[in-house]
């Protein structure tokens, strides 16, 4: 018994402590958060306000008659009625499910064969020395300040020399080398230690077969994102597929849908219904891979060379 005071009396002050701990915690709480984070979600919530205004806009235009569309002034709802006119002209006039299939297979192609590319070529960079490799990556470096508009003319004639103008092909090769992607994951590469790949090596394992078992598991973040940004630029690219196919039953979605044009001049809320059609498969990607985005996002370094 006369053991057991000792202890209990030197743990009795900390319990005055770990209330009065807990008395502070409480009463932080209850003054609520400091002023500079609510002054931060004020911002933040005005700027998603007017990003989100545009939107809503849109879709609203999208379900008025073209008469209200085009009326003065401008209203936000719909005074006569939500109506599903302009989607039915739109989906009517056009081959809008052969489009959004074009743009799914000519999307997923250019997604896997762009992310296969950029990333052997990033391993390759990151891990591999050899003659010229500095004067490599600054090409690439380069390579990213060029517009894309540049090249279209040379990239046209080589799809007409090589017989690919009006094929699906035409549309995917062109999009297949994408060098910001090369870089963002030569740079995430850099950040795996390369302690991990020391043991396969002294086990006489390949470098594909490092790259495979245990480069890519510790990547797939990263990947996931540049996958999904890949699918998403290829799916809005409308400036190349126009050039490139002539044959309505090969145009994606984007090009197709600028070819439902009426007679009649500008037709807003069909405009409007066109554009919500082209967003809607994006908007369930990203609400589907929003957390791989983030992650991605997060896990990438663009840090020193």
């Amino acid at each position: 018994m006369s053991a057991a005071n000792p202890t209990t009396a030197a743990l009795t002050p900390v319990v005055p402590r770990e209330r009065a701990a807990v008395r502070a915690a409480s009463t932080k709480r209850r003054r609520g958060p400091a002023p500079a984070r609510i002054a931060a979600f004020v911002i933040l919530a005005l700027l998603a306000l007017a990003w989100l205004v545009p939107v809503l806009w849109a879709v609203l235009t999208s379900f008025k008659t073209e008469a209200e569309a085009a009326a003065m002034p401008v209203t936000i709802v719909p005074e006569d009625g939500f109506t599903l006119t302009a989607y039915l002209n739109v989906l009517s006039e056009g081959l809008v499910p052969r489009w959004a299939w074009n743009s799914l297979i000519t999307s997923a192609a250019v997604t896997v064969i762009t992310v296969t590319i950029s990333a052997l070529a990033g391993y390759a960079l990151s891990r591999l020395r050899f003659a010229g490799r500095s004067m490599l990556i600054t090409l690439i470096v380069a390579s990213i300040m060029i517009p894309g508009q540049i090249l279209i003319v040379p990239l046209f004639h080589l799809m007409l020399s090589l017989n690919l103008v009006d094929t699906y092909w035409g549309i995917i090769l062109p999009q297949v080398v994408a060098a910001p992607m090369v870089f963002i994951l030569k740079k995430f590469f850099d950040q795996i230690p390369f302690e991990l790949e020391e043991a396969a090596l002294m086990d006489g394992a390949s470098r594909f077969r490092i790259f495979r078992s245990i480069v890519l598991p510790l990547s797939k973040p990263i990947l996931g994102a540049v996958a999904i940004f890949v699918f998403i630029g290829a799916w809005n690219n409308f400036l190349w597929p126009f050039i490139v196919v002539n044959d309505s039953n090969l145009m994606t979605l984007p090009t197709g849908l600028q070819t439902v044009i009426s007679a009649y001049g500008i037709q807003y809320a069909q405009n409007m219904a066109q554009a919500v059609l082209a967003a809607l498969p994006l908007i369930v990607v990203f609400m589907f891979f929003q957390r791989q985005i983030i992650k991605g996002i997060a896990t990438t370094g663009i840090a020193g060379t």
